[in-house]
């Protein structure tokens, strides 16, 4: 399913049903935005014989996951960025491919894309702005995809400090799932920023010819967007892998208290067990004081000095 928007000499920006060839012809006036979602094998030929791109970039307008990047081909350059939005449990992100000629711009994606719709909005409310050119509009969906970014790393850190209350409080095997699940967000998003960001930064110092002074003014800002969010990105991965350690060290402390408790306790048992043994032998033992009614209170005694020496000892020696 696609979408066609074109404006014709600076005029309204109205809606059509396709793509006229002349519309695409080296000296056509007319400004055109086609917009791809969840395209299809039957969308080849609107990208190849329509467009006339490089099968190569039809090949890759046309896979599912590609990593951000940006090319240059006769006429066409080809930029890839990531776009995100909240899911159940977190966050996922999107791949949007953008194909940009003299007079047109392609735009395919997956799935709903809020930036797009926000900016196709934009551009019949304000033909102005969609006469700027194809390069203009792709600056202002990238910039909308950037800003989306924003709320999404604010959450992961939330979440973060969130988990790094219970760590040191009550964690549990739930605490360690959620932290592992926040940590593979967090790579998730490194992933993406850092070469989104290597690839706008291409732009932003007009590398390419296509690249106005004024935009790569505006790129600029959209590349230190990047810039702060990758090394946000960095950092939260530090902090969940922080985290980790520290929900593994106590952890261990935990079952090291524990271990300690239980020797304790074995050791403490251990004398008392060979008294009950001599007593409960088959053999003449010596009688204590009180008569045979009064043995197995001297026992019980004796049992109870020897478990609150050790006690003592062990206070002592700082292992309790």
């Amino acid at each position: 399913m696609y979408t066609v928007l074109v404006q014709r000499g600076g005029g309204p920006v109205e809606q059509a049903g396709t793509v006229e060839p002349r519309w695409l012809e080296p000296d056509a006036p007319e400004v055109v935005w086609v917009d791809i979602e969840a395209p299809t094998e039957a969308d080849r030929a609107l990208l190849a014989d329509v467009f006339g791109f490089h099968e190569l970039a039809v090949e890759d307008a046309l896979s599912e996951i590609h990593y951000p990047k940006i090319e240059t081909y006769p006429g066409l350059l080809y930029l890839i960025l990531h776009g995100i939005r909240p899911c159940e449990g977190g966050f996922e992100t999107q791949d949007v491919d953008f194909l940009i000629g003299r007079n047109y711009l392609v735009t395919v994606h997956r799935g709903p894309s809020r930036s797009i719709a926000a900016e196709r909005q934009t551009a019949v409310r304000r033909p102005e702005l969609f006469a700027e050119g194809p390069m203009s509009i792709c600056q202002r969906i990238v910039h909308h995809l950037v800003d989306h970014y924003g709320p999404e790393v604010d959450r992961l850190e939330a979440c973060l400090e969130a988990i790094e209350t219970e760590v040191f409080a009550h964690a549990g095997p739930e605490t360690l799932r959620e932290l592992l699940r926040l940590k593979r967000d967090v790579a998730a998003l490194r992933r993406v920023t850092l070469p989104q960001r290597d690839a706008v930064a291409r732009l932003a110092r007009r590398e390419l010819p296509e690249i106005s002074e004024a935009l790569g003014y505006r790129f600029r800002d959209v590349f230190d967007q990047l810039v702060r969010l990758s090394e946000e990105a960095m950092l939260l991965q530090d902090r969940a892998t922080g985290l980790v350690d520290a929900y593994l060290s106590n952890q261990s402390n935990r079952l090291n208290q524990v271990m300690k408790i239980l020797t304790i306790i074995s050791t403490i048992f251990m004398p008392l067990t060979v008294l009950t043994g001599i007593w409960g032998m088959n053999v003449a033992l010596p009688v204590l004081p009180g008569g045979p009614e009064a043995q197995i209170w001297w026992v019980i005694g004796l049992m109870g000095v020897l478990a609150a020496a050790m006690l003592l000892v062990f206070r002592r020696l700082r292992w309790l």
